[in-house]
């Protein structure tokens, strides 16, 4: 497999004709591995290429051309620097070797001549920022390149459910372990007692018709989809006090992203894959308890039933690294699919929350979050990555597929304010039932979720250098989701 090319992808101006061209950078030349600068994120993520974003469309070859034009003649002149410490710019891990490469260098962050270098380095890769058009993969397509999705999944669910869900044909035997293979639960020491709790009850949730065993099987109604350290954990939290609404077994399965190739880290290499059967086994409790509302509804007053289910993996909205491995090996061209495709052309009508932050702040408590022993604001500095934050490139290519009504996008800094009013606004959203003013409050005024630790608060804040050079690089990005959202407020000045 020819893991060679590296990929940068921009975005369109005209959001309703969403097409992409390809562009890409060699990271077997030697100064395109000088240039690399990327997201630090879980370990699971450090093995992904630093320019291979996903969905990240060109940010214009020519653009950073010029820009890659000046980092070579600054760290030419810095090359033979020893004691060298500031802002690290790393290889790609897809390089190929090549001979008297540059394992690791760095510009000196030392003196103030050097920060009016790197300014102005940023200025330059910033200033030349183009977004252009995704190519959109037909239906057929989409389906022709998973047919074990789409072969076990209806094109029409249930009517009278609020939630997608659909009955399958069971051809089991009804006393042996439903979850026995599952690989979340062999590897979710944590969830056995739940998977317990479902073996026991699997034989009284299979409906009888004509001789025949039907399981209810479903998918999520929403997906919280993203971003990591925006809150996420704590809106989930949150909803899972809605009586109404319901989660998976466990939190964050990553089965769109990662699992259905068998990636857990790509340190230890690559697992089985995932079964589809074996996510849809998560909704099961949820599947149960519409099941008994089903059953306790009268046939002729075909009552509808509400309850609908939650996804919370955070990677869904920015992961599509899996495409190198295994759609056309990486062959110098765009991601021919992504995962929102998918989803889409298995569940149209799905609804979608993103939790967003200023990405300079999200930056740095990921780092904080995630980062290795001793950490410390200089570390920070120097191992400092970026794309996750690219945010306005993710959400467009699920513009790309979904309409507007169906995506909410919030900021946690408007959420820490006022839990009240973006709960509400999730809850209408979602379309969910009145709540009484005790749940309301229950479900609002309980503490915040997955805060930061005492030990990462004692650091203070990042260095004032670090947090200018972040802002200059994120602006245009910011800028350009300011204007597809129509609200100044995701410009975080």
């Amino acid at each position: 497999m020819d893991h060679r090319h590296g990929f940068l992808y921009g975005l369109d101006e005209k959001l309703e004709h969403s097409k992409k061209k390809p562009a890409f950078l060699h990271p077997s030349n030697r100064w395109t591995n000088v240039l690399t600068v990327i997201e630090n994120n879980k370990a699971q993520h450090q093995a992904w290429g630093p320019w291979t974003l996903g969905s990240v469309r060109k940010i214009k070859i020519l653009s950073f051309l010029f820009g890659l034009t000046v980092t070579v003649l600054i760290m030419a002149s810095y090359i033979m620097t020893k004691d060298q410490k500031g802002l690290f710019l790393t290889p790609s891990p897809y390089h190929l070797t090549v001979e008297s490469h540059p394992a690791q260098l760095s510009l000196n962050l030392s003196f103030t001549a050097d920060y009016t270098v790197v300014r102005e380095v940023v200025r330059s890769i910033v200033a030349k920022v183009d977004f252009s058009h995704r190519r959109v993969p037909d239906l057929e397509q989409v389906r022709g390149k998973e047919p074990n999705i789409f072969s076990a999944i209806p094109r029409k669910f249930l009517p009278h459910l609020k939630n997608p869900c659909w009955y399958e044909e069971f051809f089991g035997n009804v006393t042996a372990d439903p979850y026995g293979k599952n690989l979340y639960a062999l590897y979710s020491k944590r969830f056995q007692a739940i998977y317990d709790h479902l073996r026991r009850a699997f034989p009284a949730h299979l409906h009888q018709h004509a001789g025949r065993q039907y399981r209810l099987r479903c998918l999520p109604f929403f997906y919280i989809i993203g971003q990591p350290k925006c809150g996420t954990t704590d809106l989930y939290d949150r909803l899972r006090l809605h009586p109404e609404v319901h989660f998976t077994t466990m939190k964050e399965p990553h089965w769109w992203t990662r699992k259905r190739f068998g990636i857990i880290r790509l340190s230890n290499g690559f697992h089985n894959p995932y079964p589809l059967n074996d996510y849809l086994d998560l909704f099961d409790q949820a599947a149960n308890q519409i099941q008994d509302h089903l059953t306790s509804n009268s046939s002729k007053s075909h009552k509808k039933v509400d309850i609908i289910i939650g996804e919370a993996s955070a990677s869904t909205m920015w992961d599509n690294n899996a495409w190198v491995y295994f759609y056309d090996n990486g062959t110098e061209v765009e991601p021919p699919f992504l995962v929102q495709d998918f989803i889409h052309a298995v569940q149209p009508d799905a609804r979608f929350i993103v939790m967003l932050r200023d990405p300079v702040e999200r930056l740095y408590s990921d780092y904080l979050y995630f980062g290795m022993a001793n950490k410390s604001v200089e570390d920070f500095h120097e191992r400092v990555r970026l794309q996750v934050g690219l945010y306005v490139i993710y959400l467009l290519d699920w513009l790309s597929v979904f309409s507007r009504e169906q995506i909410l996008i919030l900021r946690l800094e408007d959420h820490a304010a006022n839990r009240k009013i973006t709960m509400r606004r999730v809850f209408e959203f979602l379309q969910l039932g009145p709540l009484t003013l005790q749940k309301e409050a229950d479900i609002t005024k309980s503490p915040a979720s997955n805060t930061r630790r005492p030990a990462n608060r004692s650091l203070g804040p990042m260095l004032p250098i670090t947090k200018e050079i972040l802002q200059s690089f994120y602006e245009p990005f910011n800028q350009r989701l300011a204007q597809v959202l129509r609200d100044p407020a995701f410009l975080w000045t």
